[in-house]
C-alpha cells in the first residue's frame, strides 16, 4: 500500500507546455531513444475518445479475426501504451521491445511530444477524434477512477479546467486540430467516434484497406459483433478489469460504462433540451477555422437527413467564439444553450448530477 500513497493523486507536470501526469511526463526522455520500425502502427487519440475501441478492431485485424488470439492477453499488453511507465509495471517502451512486428502502438501524446522517429519513418496512424462533450464527462469519470491523475474535484471545476486545456495531454482542440492537419501530409486515417457508432463495419472496411488487409465478409461481420461495447464491456482482456483495483478503483465508475454517443438532446438528462459547453478562447490561435469545421464533421451526419449532430451544432459556436478570440484574446469563455430546435440561444448550466448520468467508451 505504499506504493499506491507514494505514486496516486499526484499533480501534473508541464512539458513543452503540455501537462502530464507524473509518470508520464517522466517517461518522455526515455522515449527519445525509441527507434520505430516502418511495420509499426500507431494508434492515437485524445482520451477517451475511442482508444480501446479502435484498438480491439485493429488486433482483430491482425490476429485474421481470430477470437482465441485476441484473449491471450490484456488489450494494453497487445497494444502497448507507448508513454506508460506506472510505478510497477513495465513501461511501454520495455513492452515494446518483445512485442513481434508488426506491432501496434497506442498514445495520447501530442505531436510536440510524440518520438520523432514515428514521423519520420512514416508510420501509418489511426486517430480517433470524439465529440468533446462526451470526452469531458467521460474523462472526468475516468478521473474519479483512475488514482495515478490528479483529483477531479465537482465537474463544474473540472469542466473548467478541461475547457482550458489544464487537464493531461492539454486541450482537447489543439489535439484535434494538428492531427487533422497531419492527415494531409503524413499516411493519418482520420475516424471519428460517431461514425464508428453509426455504422462500424463500414468503419472497420476503412481500417481494413488502410492497413492494407481484407478479411472475409462474415469475419467482419464477426469483428463488429465482438468489438460492440457489449461483448468488450464483459470481456476481461479488453475492459481493464486486470489491473489492479488500487490503481483503478472501479467502484467509483467502471472503466466502460455504456458507450453510447451524446443524444440528440445534449447534456440534460430525462429529455431536457438545453445543455451548456463553456468553449475555452485560450491558447486556439488557428488561422483556418472555417475551412477545418467545415470538413471536420463525422459522416454519420452528412448527407443522411438525421438531426444536426453535436458537432455540427456546436459549429457556430465555436465559430463564434474563435472569432471572439481573434478579436479579443483575453475572453475566457462562451456557453451555449441549444433550444428544442437545435440552435443556439442563451446559456444554462450543466448539473453534476446531469453529467454523472452520462456514459463513455473510451
Amino acid at each position: 500500500m505504499e506504493l499506491i500513497q507514494d505514486t496516486s493523486r499526484l499533480p501534473l507536470e508541464y512539458v513543452k507546455g503540455v501537462p502530464l501526469i507524473k509518470y508520464f511526463a517522466e517517461a518522455l526522455g526515455p522515449l527519445q531513444s525509441f527507434q520505430a520500425q516502418p511495420d509499426d502502427l500507431l494508434i492515437s487519440t485524445y482520451p477517451k475518445s475511442g482508444t480501446t475501441w479502435v484498438s480491439q478492431i485493429l488486433d482483430m485485424i491482425y490476429q485474421g479475426g481470430d477470437l482465441e488470439k485476441c484473449n491471450r492477453a490484456p488489450i494494453y499488453i497487445r497494444v502497448p501504451f507507448l508513454e506508460a511507465n506506472d510505478p510497477g509495471d513495465p513501461s511501454g517502451m520495455e513492452i515494446l521491445k518483445d512485442t513481434p512486428a508488426p506491432r501496434l502502438i497506442k498514445s495520447h501524446l501530442p505531436l510536440a511530444l510524440l518520438p520523432q522517429t514515428l514521423l519520420d519513418q512514416k508510420v501509418k496512424v489511426v486517430y480517433v477524434a470524439r465529440n468533446p462533450k462526451d470526452v469531458a464527462v467521460s474523462y472526468y469519470h475516468f478521473h474519479r477512477m483512475e488514482k495515478t491523475h490528479p483529483e477531479p474535484g465537482t465537474w463544474d471545476s473540472f469542466l473548467e479546467k478541461f475547457m482550458a486545456g489544464e487537464v493531461s495531454y492539454g486541450s482537447w482542440y489543439q489535439h484535434v486540430q494538428e492531427w487533422w492537419e497531419l492527415s494531409h501530409t503524413h499516411p493519418v486515417l482520420y475516424l471519428f467516434y460517431e461514425d464508428m457508432k453509426e455504422n462500424p463495419k463500414r468503419e472497420i472496411r476503412k481500417i481494413l484497406e488502410f492497413v492494407g488487409r481484407s478479411l472475409p465478409e462474415e469475419t467482419v461481420d464477426l469483428m463488429v459483433q465482438h468489438t460492440s461495447f457489449k461483448e468488450m464491456k464483459k470481456n476481461p482482456m479488453a475492459n481493464y478489469t486486470t489491473v489492479p483495483q488500487e490503481f483503478m478503483d472501479r467502484s467509483m465508475s467502471p472503466f466502460m460504462r455504456k458507450g453510447g454517443c451524446r443524444p440528440a438532446r445534449g447534456f440534460g438528462a430525462g429529455g431536457s433540451t438545453g445543455w451548456s459547453l463553456p468553449i475555452g478562447t485560450r491558447g486556439l490561435p488557428w488561422d483556418e477555422t472555417s475551412a477545418f469545421l467545415s470538413a471536420f464533421l463525422p459522416q454519420a451526419w452528412l448527407g443522411t437527413g438525421k438531426p444536426p449532430s453535436p458537432w455540427r451544432r456546436m459549429s457556430a459556436s465555436m465559430r463564434t467564439m474563435w472569432r471572439r478570440w481573434q478579436a479579443a484574446a483575453s475572453a475566457s469563455a462562451l456557453s451555449c444553450e441549444r433550444g428544442s430546435r437545435g440552435h443556439c440561444r442563451g446559456s444554462v448550466r450543466i448539473k453534476p448530477d446531469q453529467a454523472a448520468q452520462e456514459s463513455n467508451m473510451n
